[in-house]
């Protein structure tokens, strides 16, 4: 197994490699280019930097994970995830930055595409990979929590909450890809820990953000888009419910959730006073951008408490 996981790592990585020399020229040509915050001065020298470079992503992440399916098909229903919610990325992205319409999707067909592929995702789970909804509860040494009816709508808004508290992360060069990549090693790890039969598939993502973070690391020379980090939120939730640790994506995912709840806070408060804010910008990583830290500063303080929080997750189990 140990070699069934190197394996899939190296293979991704590849593919990644390979495609994504490739994929950026493609991309240039298409003028698919990143549109910077007038408040951000620092970051208006990355515009025209191009975009939708989670695509490379996805070719490397589906390649290897459809290899490692005929070892170990439990993993394909966080494939499903992962791409179904990559394929809206990806809409949305090639509605904005290629064919310029400022707004892409528009709210609700973003969140009605969201119910679809989550619900495709439950179908499958509870239908043919026979996990239960039951839920692992952190520092309990094995309890399980059955909520009854409300696994499903739970199951919702966890999936969604934790898709779109990914997409408020990618706001900075290899902030998202390297918190998801030190969450993506931790569900392989208990993966193997717990038998969830899912760890090739977080090794299958890690490799493929490795490959990614060569190019997309400060200075970035390719942002993942919306087709990268709403994949991405897929690939942490369904990894998350494969092992019925949904409870632990609060652990290990702390940072998607603060980046969600300052988001939350700015608007509301912003609401509320007719203008007045809590942050200096909101999501979270700008407010420490503006107050002075650097952007590798920012990646690697953020790297290193998700890097402890995925500790204390394992701790948890």
């Amino acid at each position: 197994m140990n070699m069934q996981l190197l394996l899939i790592l190296l293979m991704s990585f590849a593919i990644g490699v390979i495609t994504l020399p490739i994929l950026i020229p493609i991309l240039r040509r298409l003028k698919a280019s990143q549109t910077e915050r007038e408040e951000l001065q620092s970051h208006q020298a990355k515009t025209g930097t191009p975009t939708m470079g989670g695509i490379g992503i996805l070719i490397a992440y589906t390649a290897s994970t459809l290899v490692a399916a005929i070892i170990e098909p439990m993993v394909l229903p966080v494939l499903i995830l992962t791409v179904g919610f990559g394929l809206i990325g990806f809409i949305d992205d090639y509605l904005k930055v290629v064919l310029r319409r400022s707004d892409g999707l528009l709210a609700w067909q973003k969140l009605i595409l969201q119910f679809l592929v989550t619900t495709i995702f439950v179908f499958y789970i509870t239908k043919f990979s026979g996990i239960s909804l039951l839920m692992r509860i952190p520092f309990t040494n094995g309890a399980m929590w059955d909520i009854g009816y409300f696994a499903i709508p739970i199951l919702y808004f966890a999936v969604i909450g934790t898709v779109n508290g990914t997409n408020f992360t990618d706001g900075l060069d290899g902030l998202a890809s390297t918190v998801t990549f030190i969450v993506a090693l931790f569900f392989a790890a208990a993966s193997l820990h717990l038998g969830g039969g899912v760890e090739l598939s977080g090794m299958a993502m890690a490799g493929a953000l490795l490959a990614f973070l060569i190019y997309n690391c400060y200075p970035a020379h390719v942002f993942m888009g919306d087709t990268g980090s709403l994949a991405l939120g897929g690939f942490v939730a369904g990894m998350a419910y494969m092992l019925q640790m949904p409870l632990y994506i609060l652990i290990v995912g702390l940072i998607y959730l603060v980046e969600v709840i300052s988001v939350i806070l700015q608007v509301g408060y912003f609401k509320l006073t007719h203008g007045k804010r809590i942050f200096r910008m909101a999501p979270i990583h700008h407010h420490f951008e503006l107050g002075g830290w650097s952007e590798t500063k920012v990646v690697t303080i953020f790297a290193i408490v998700t890097g402890l929080m995925c500790a204390v997750g394992f701790i948890a189990i």
